[in-house]
């Protein structure tokens, strides 16, 4: 005889699965808004930017978008700071740089 489920076991896991999920992905996006520099942007400014991205229908804009983006990913130039620098809250993560990121300038 077959010994029963224990569902509620089963789905603990799945929920404690998808929960590493969600957090590893939320930590990944956060790594590639600092890979790529947009962490000196202002939160807004950058809500804004992928807000007018997520909204493009354009075909050859987002083409290109992913084409630029497969060769950022192939490239060396991707800055890494160590975490020790980091700072959640979006302050520079550079010592020494001129501008904060609340301050609106820096996007370019």
């Amino acid at each position: 005889m077959r010994k029963p489920r224990d569902y509620d076991t089963e789905l603990k896991a799945l929920e404690d699965r998808a929960r590493e999920l969600k957090t590893r992905k939320v930590q990944q996006l956060g790594e590639l808004v600092i890979a790529t520099g947009a962490d000196q942007l202002s939160p807004e400014e950058l809500a804004g930017a992928l807000v007018a991205i997520a909204e493009t229908k354009d075909a050859a804009k987002r083409e290109a978008w992913a084409k630029r983006g497969v060769m950022f990913f192939e490239s060396g130039s991707r800055r890494t700071v160590p975490a020790s620098q980091r700072n959640p809250r979006g302050a520079p993560t550079q010592p020494g740089s001129p501008q904060s990121p609340a301050s609106g300038a820096g996007s370019q």
